[in-house]
């Protein structure tokens, strides 16, 4: 019995051996088949068993691990049975599992444990009063490490309004980080753009001074670039954004959540362009390894943008199948769901149909009454049904008085033509402010438009009533003084003289030099009219006496002609060419002007004299005869000479 019972111990014990050596030169894939020789000892031994978890947990073999636990019954390793749920993406179930156990206070790792799946769940309230626990009753080396955790959970916080964000340390890049997350989530975009370049330069120095890779401090980097990215969008700057994206995208990071988050922003900036570089991007922020990664927010945004997407490549049939998912997975946005599926049947020229759903919708979800009739209202102007959209706007009950739906249905009467019923509703507009005393922001506009609109329709008591509103709002308006003495005076001349008694007295407006310095300066002219004006001759008035110049006519004499001899006749002919003249002889030299004729190029030799003016006997000095001109016979096209006369530039001619 001795005999067999030592070899055992033996093996066991230099098994653990083994085990203990490879767990401090982190082999664990090795640590395992060691702790595999004493299970297949000891099947039951505790110790072996938790090692052997231990392991592949640190080999991250998590579902592994998890059958293992299960399959042993091993309820002392409630955390690493909660860990391993946790990385499996199972957080209700490690919640669960820890709250399960009962235990109070918990064990450090267990709370801090709780505190992680309690971010996952986004149950960040929780998470922060956790983590201030944490920090407050811990202090070892990884304090740092809890409250960058602890600005993340604030940075979440941020995106309500509501809730107070405590303040978070700036130590470390990642803090930096964070920090500016709650400024992009307050939609401080400026002051979230001054951190991240920060904690980008923090990052740098820090990762360079550890001795990492070019390659890892670009992973790293890219992380707060795409945050930065996201700023400059929202600041207006999409061109910066764009390079960013794309820079970080051809990288090609591990981080699926980073290539998501780049990836749908990109589809943003596209909008209705590059749709094919679209759809490949969209594909990426929708791949199953981003599920885990994303918030329920960001999975949510880009779930729309997916939707948004399929409409803008207008396919139908798709886009009715996104937007039902869309508002099946998330309720609280199904009426920018229905938004998007009747925008796709209005682009089918389906608009009844999108009609009737929100008619529908909004019977069902008094919430979105308002927004549904306004929708409704769009499509029935798309539709051409100018009745049916007034009909709609009246149907609001009260809220037709806000003053840009009056302004709406003024507008949609008048282009109905029916002016009365755009004068009946100012009217009782203003009847409605003055009984109610609402007082809904600057109502100096649709007091002002009515007041005009009453006056041209010769409604002056209505028009009245609304000046003397628009006068309380602001009493030292002349221009509504002067309109209240010209509504009164139709219908009550004697309020009209003592209300014009008001106004400012004409001498007390403009002064004699005021009018004269406003007729002579020329800050109203262009600069051709101001040099005019201050050319032109200043006309006096009338009591001045005029001096009476003579007219003096200036004769320019006549241009006269080189050695011109007045005592001899100028030649009648002087005027005709050379060879047209009396006197002129053509010259008869050598054999080349033999055949030379006068005339159009390709004239037939025999029309030669016909033109030859000196064979004319007829002629007299006195009386020159016409030549009678008859049609060629077309000839060659005029060739060019070289060297010829240049074309000037800047001219036609």
């Amino acid at each position: 019995m001795s005999k067999d019972a030592n070899p055992k111990e033996a093996l066991i014990k230099a098994a653990y051996a083994d085990v203990h050596k490879f767990g401090n030169n982190r082999e664990f894939d090795k640590a395992v088949k060691a702790v595999n020789r004493i299970l297949g000892v000891a099947p039951d031994d505790p110790t072996a068993l938790h090692c052997k978890v231990v392991c592949l947990v640190q080999l991250s073999k998590f579902e592994e691990a998890y059958k293992f636990i299960e399959k042993n019954r091993l309820s002392s390793l409630a955390f690493e049975k909660a860990y391993c749920e946790y990385r499996l993406n199972k957080q209700v179930q490690a919640l669960k599992t820890i709250d399960d156990l009962g235990l109070q206070p918990l064990p450090p790792n267990l709370k801090e444990l709780r505190t992680q799946v309690l971010y996952r769940l986004e149950r960040y309230d929780e998470c922060l009063d956790s983590y201030r626990d944490i920090i407050k009753n811990t202090s070892d080396e990884y304090e740092d490490e809890r409250r960058t955790n602890l600005s993340a959970v604030a940075a979440n916080l941020a995106v309500d309004k509501d809730k107070d964000v405590p303040e978070v340390p700036e130590d470390t890049y990642e803090q930096y980080f964070n920090s500016a997350c709650i400024q992009s989530n307050r939609q401080k975009y400026i002051e979230a753009e001054r951190k991240l370049r920060t904690s980008e330069k923090l990052c740098r120095e820090f990762l360079e001074d550890e001795g990492a890779s070019e390659e890892e401090i670009i992973e790293e980097v890219d992380v707060i670039r795409v945050q930065l990215a996201y700023c400059l969008q929202l600041q207006g700057k999409v061109k910066e954004a764009a390079i960013i994206y794309a820079d970080c995208l051809r990288h090609k990071p591990n981080d699926a959540a980073l290539v998501a988050v780049a990836s749908n922003n990109s589809v943003v900036i596209n909008k209705d362009q590059n749709v094919f570089d679209s759809k490949k991007k969209i594909r990426a922020a929708l791949a199953d390894a981003c599920e885990s990664k994303l918030t329920s927010r960001q999975k949510q945004v880009i779930a729309v943008n997916n939707c948004l997407l399929a409409l803008y490549t207008n396919a139908s049939d798709q886009v009715q199948q996104l937007s039902q998912k869309l508002a099946q997975t998330y309720p609280q946005v199904e009426f920018e769901a229905l938004l998007i599926r009747c925008s796709q049947l209005a682009k089918d020229r389906k608009h009844k149909e999108a009609i009737e759903q929100l008619q529908k919708f909004a019977a069902a979800h008094k919430s979105h009454e308002f927004v549904s009739k306004f929708a409704v209202i769009q499509l029935q102007l798309l539709q051409g049904s100018r009745k049916d959209a007034i009909d709609t706007l009246l149907s609001l009950g009260e809220a037709k008085y806000k003053p840009g739906i009056v302004s709406a249905l003024v507008s949609l009467y008048l282009g109905t033509d029916n002016k009365p019923a755009a004068s009946a509703l100012l009217k009782s507009a203003v009847d409605w402010y003055k009984k109610n005393n609402v007082s809904s922001g600057d109502l100096s506009d649709m007091w002002r438009q009515a007041a005009e609109f009453h006056l041209r329709g010769g409604a002056s008591e209505t028009a009245a009533s609304s000046l003397e509103e628009l006068l309380k709002l602001n009493p030292s308006d002349t221009k509504v003084l002067a309109q209240l003495v010209i509504a009164y005076a139709q219908f009550q001349p004697k309020k009209a003289l003592e209300i014009s008694r008001k106004l400012p007295k004409l001498e007390t407006l403009t002064t004699a030099s005021e009018i004269d310095a406003l007729e002579a300066a020329n800050w109203v002219m262009s600069t051709k009219a101001a040099k005019k004006s201050a050319n032109a001759k200043i006309e006096p008035s009338p009591s001045t006496p005029i001096e009476k110049r003579k007219s003096q006519n200036r004769k320019r004499k006549g241009k006269l002609p080189k050695n011109y001899n007045a005592s001899v006749a100028p030649d009648p002919e002087r005027w005709l060419p050379k060879y047209e003249r009396t006197g002129f002889r053509k010259k008869r030299g050598g054999a080349r002007g033999k055949d030379v004729i006068k005339g159009s190029q390709g004239m037939a030799s025999g029309a030669a004299e016909q033109y030859d003016m000196s064979n004319r006997v007829n002629l007299t000095k006195n009386s020159p005869v016409t030549p009678v001109y008859q049609e060629t016979t077309p000839g060659p096209r005029q060739q060019h000479r070289k060297g010829g006369h240049k074309k000037k530039k800047g001219g036609r001619f």
